[in-house]
């Protein structure tokens, strides 16, 4: 208890609960219980209370003090008993205190001075036994090869990031079109989906590389070391930074490594990138984050050999209740299918700066995670000719929202 600054004062305003955790609903063995999901992973896992907590967490506000909520309360509950209650909330990183952020600092740092990047995914989305992972993925070996139908070399693959047990079909579609390739390296261009947590660090820097090893269940793969630091070289003007405690609980590399590494059992070095948001493009289209996409696909490029194949991981539209729209997914349906129909034609059709009208029109209203690393594609090679694999709705009724996904083999 030494080492944690636990909260422990009647009188000082209570930290607030935490703004980016979600609070759950859900019912365990005949109780309701609120779940606290953590997407950053400071949490413990599983750390639940009583849904009879639920009025109390509400005070929590970081106005008030205990002195004032017991007051509020009118003694119900005794002042020595919420101090407890705030404690165990706090040694449990649900509070934005001075513990939480010695946390979260520690957990960071220790991170990045890792050689290794472990999975952030195994055992929740998919097996960590290296052969129960395979039979989970069967199936993939059995979709037909098309690789040799194409007359043109193989370059790229646009596929989606979205939870395996929800769209493995849509993946083994994507994935076993590159099947017969051979790379030496293969470049990964992929959602920062955390990068927003830190500004810190990546306010300026929206492309985020990482020279650890990245393990899966069964295999390691090595970074490519010598373009990971050619483009440090030229930072921070090309907006790319070595800094990576994006990467630790990502999912969007981590998910198309393991489907890589069913389809291509040779070595090969990764180049692993996090895109962060392309937004400011909506306001500024000449601004500082252009000029840093500009140096980077530049200098990306001209390090991309005949060789590397990339890999672009994102999925389509985020929609309903669940991302903040009013409107349930399926009264957007027949609006965000068409706008996304339209994506993915440009897209097929390589221009990068008409994927940024389409999508800037409505500011991204539809919050469409792959473009970035799309568009950061379609910049580096702006004469791209793509063919559409699949596209796929999940609907996730039950909170009354839908994600949508697609695959372009370039």
């Amino acid at each position: 208890m030494a080492n944690r600054p636990i909260f422990n004062s009647l009188t000082q305003k209570i930290p607030e609960i935490r703004r980016d955790l979600e609070i759950i609903p859900i019912r365990d063995q005949n109780r309701n219980l609120l779940f606290f999901h953590d997407a950053l992973g400071y949490v413990p896992p599983n750390f639940a209370l009583d849904a009879s907590a639920g009025p109390l967490l509400s005070i929590f506000s970081g106005a008030f003090s205990l002195e004032e909520i017991s007051r509020q309360l009118n003694s119900e509950i005794k002042k020595e008993e919420l101090l407890g209650f705030v404690q165990l909330l706090d040694e449990h990183a649900v509070l934005n205190s001075r513990n939480f952020q010695n946390l979260s600092k520690k957990t960071e740092l220790e991170f990045e001075n890792r050689k290794i990047r472990k999975p952030a995914l195994v055992g929740l989305s998919y097996p960590e036994n290296a052969a129960e992972l395979s039979s989970f993925l069967k199936g993939l070996e059995e979709i037909p090869d098309e690789s040799q139908s194409h007359e043109k070399k193989l370059n790229a693959l646009y596929a989606p990031h979205l939870d395996i047990r929800v769209a493995k079909q849509q993946y083994f579609e994507a994935f076993s079109a590159i099947r017969n390739l051979k790379p030496k390296n293969v470049v990964i261009l992929a959602t920062a989906h955390y990068a927003g947590h830190f500004p810190q660090v990546y306010e300026h820097h929206p492309f985020i590389g990482s020279s650890k090893q990245f393990q899966i269940p069964g295999r390691t793969f090595e970074p490519d070391t010598s373009t990971l630091h050619k483009l440090a070289e030229n930072s921070p003007e090309n907006g790319f930074t070595l800094k990576d405690r994006a990467h630790r609980v990502e999912h969007s590399i981590e998910i198309h490594l393991l489907f890589a590494s069913q389809v291509w059992k040779h070595d090969f070095t990764i180049t692993p990138i996090l895109i962060g948001s392309f937004d400011e493009l909506f306001y500024h289209k000449k601004g500082d984050l252009a000029q840093k996409i500009d140096r980077f696909t530049s200098q990306l490029s001209d390090l991309i050999t005949e060789e590397t194949f990339v890999l672009i991981s994102g999925d389509l539209s985020h929609i309903g209740k669940k991302f903040g729209d009013e409107q349930p997914a399926s009264q957007l349906r027949e609006k965000i299918e068409g706008f996304d129909n339209e994506f993915l034609t440009i897209s097929q059709n390589g221009n990068a700066e008409n994927l940024l009208k389409h999508v800037g029109r409505d500011y991204d209203a539809s919050r469409v995670c792959g473009f970035p690393p799309l568009y950061t594609y379609l910049k580096m090679f702006p004469k791209s000719n793509g063919k559409l694999i699949n596209y796929y709705w999940w609907d996730e009724r039950e909170r009354e929202s839908a994600v949508s996904i697609g695959s372009v083999l370039y």
